[in-house]
């Protein structure tokens, strides 16, 4: 699908994006923008980024996260005016934090460096390591790592600072590293703490129900590295969930007390939350600008039409973390197939996704010159690019300066959750690091991306020619960071459309 093929790519323009159908236009139905669509959703509010960052606080998960692997975790994190930290990772064994297995205490100091010049709107960090622990929360957690240990020579000597389960004590604290031991068992692990060197913070009002506007302050880290054996090579690009500040976080959050008044003793056990039936009709939206590996902002919207399995998708690009620089939109279609439950992330449904048909629109000068300078026939028909206009690439079998290839296949994990306020969120598989494609059942993620919210249930069929398609409303470009000058272009979307291969 893709929504997982492109989730480095583009996206639709969507702050405040709604449809419903309108008749009677065209020769047939088309799409209009409904104003109670256009107003924002409830994340989907103007942030604020704090420059430089400040650290300094308790900051929590607000729920149950998932890491490639998959791995099921919550996070508390605190850090001091004098750059110490202190960080606790609790990991459960269900996909909804309710079965602790072990915890991590990491201790260590974090310097803010400079503004990064890969991620706009991030700053890199350099951090130290002073003490590692973990406590087991049952015996098969002990052997599972103790497992994972032995298959090294050196995790094999990190597993001997490990009990065995015989000796295992409930709540003992056993150090991974120390200024005392020798080594460092994270390597072994597959343990990193890298994620704190790229930092985010932001603040943004969250509408509250029946009550006013509440601050919300977000810690945003680096993403974590889909192979589990790169995590200790790897230097983030994006982000992963993340972190609200414990004094000033969304409500309701029945996790965030849990998360706040624990410790690597206490881990937190979560309430489960509402299962939801996998029912994907309707429009499905970003609630707010994402942050991909490669320097890449974008925002999504999804149709689903769950009668015939087809759906569509408009994803737009942008050159600044605020999405506010639209650089080209890429509309996309095709079929699914239906879902089954996965066996790997309990959870889980599991799909595949086929991309039939896609379309271009360059929503800038710089794109429009690369893709007029192309060769001939790479990317739709004979004709120059102008801003603005939308071209089929279906008949070229896609858009090679861009890496769109058609037909494309892919095996796609999904899930449905309902947050605290009632709505409905949709999680798509998070895209592998390196950039390779999910087009094998080996390769079908183990995690999600930032989950989509639900703007309106089910949606019209619009199994049409193309020119009966949703009309696309252009977005604004509005002042701020400038686009990349046309010499670096080739360069930043190479990295871009690597995803696409």
């Amino acid at each position: 699908m893709l929504a997982a093929m492109l989730p480095y790519a583009c996206v639709l323009v969507l702050f405040g994006a709604h449809t419903a159908l309108a008749a009677g236009e065209a020769g047939g139905s088309r799409l209009r923008w409904e104003p109670r669509c256009q107003r924002p959703l409830t994340d989907r509010v103007p942030s604020t980024a704090i420059l430089p960052p400040r650290l300094n606080g308790p900051w929590i998960s607000t729920g149950c996260e998932v890491r490639p692997g998959p791995e099921f975790l919550t996070r508390a994190y605190t850090f001091y005016p004098s750059r110490l930290f202190r960080a606790h990772q609790f990991y459960y064994e269900d996909p909804f934090c309710g079965e602790p297995a072990h915890s991590l205490l990491v201790k260590g100091k974090v310097r803010l460096r400079r503004a990064s010049w890969v991620t706009r709107g991030a700053t890199e960090a350099d951090y130290y390591l002073h003490k590692v622990g973990i406590v087991f929360h049952n015996r098969r957690a002990l052997l599972d790592v103790t497992g994972r240990l032995n298959q090294t020579r050196a995790g094999r000597d990190c597993a001997r600072r490990l009990p065995p389960a015989r000796a295992w004590l409930p709540g003992a604290l056993y150090e991974l590293r120390s200024a005392r031991a020798q080594g460092d068992c994270l390597e072994a692990l597959g343990l990193s703490m890298h994620e704190l060197s790229l930092v985010r913070v932001q603040r943004r009002l969250q509408p509250q129900p029946r009550a006013a506007p509440r601050l919300v302050e977000e810690l945003y880290l680096g993403d974590i590295h889909t192979d589990r054996a790169e995590r200790r090579h790897y230097r983030p690009t994006g982000y992963q969930r993340p972190l609200q500040s414990a004094l000033h976080h969304v409500r309701p959050c029945p996790a965030c007390g849990l998360i706040a008044r624990s410790d690597v003793h206490h881990p937190p056990v979560l309430p489960p939350p509402l299962a939801l039936p996998l029912r994907l009709g309707g429009w499905w939206v970003s609630s707010g600008c994402e942050v991909r590996p490669a320097v890449l902002f974008l925002t999504r919207l999804f149709t689903f039409h769950g009668h015939s399995r087809s759906w569509e998708g408009y994803y737009h690009h942008f050159s600044d973390p605020a999405c506010q620089q639209p650089t080209f939109t890429v509309y996309a279609a095709g079929r699914y197939t239906r879902g089954t439950p996965s066996t790997r992330v309990r959870g889980g449904t599991e799909l595949v996704f086929e991309v039939t048909r896609a379309h271009v629109t360059p929503m800038d000068q710089v794109t429009t010159a690369m893709l007029n300078f192309s060769e001939p026939r790479s990317c739709g028909g004979a004709g120059a690019w102008s801003v603005g206009t939308e071209r089929d690439v279906t008949a070229t079998n896609g858009c090679l300066p861009l890496g769109i290839r058609l037909p494309h296949v892919e095996y796609e994990l999904f899930k449905m959750e309902q947050d605290p306020l009632g709505q409905s969120l949709l999680f798509i598989g998070q895209r592998p690091t390196d950039g390779s494609s999910p087009d094998t059942p080996e390769k079908r993620p183990t995690s999600y991306q930032a989950p989509l919210v639900l703007c309106r249930g089910e949606a019209p069929d619009f199994s049409r020619p193309p020119q009966h398609r949703p009309s696309l409303q252009k977005h604004p470009s509005t002042g701020g960071l400038r686009v990349a000058p046309l010499p670096l272009l080739p360069l930043v979307l190479g990295l871009a459309f690597l995803y696409w291969l």
